[in-house]
């Protein structure tokens, strides 16, 4: 059992770090449902 079981997520990345796609397939693996994902540019 994980702790993300059954969350409900929203996930922001970053242009130059980790891109969201790639966060919200962590938090999926992790029992998580994402509901809003996206990589946003922070300057």
């Amino acid at each position: 059992m994980s702790i993300l079981d059954g969350k409900k997520v929203i996930v922001i990345g970053d242009r130059d770090g980790i891109p969201g796609p790639a966060i919200a397939l962590c938090a999926e693996s992790a029992g998580a449902e994402v509901i809003f994902s996206a990589t946003e540019c922070f300057v």
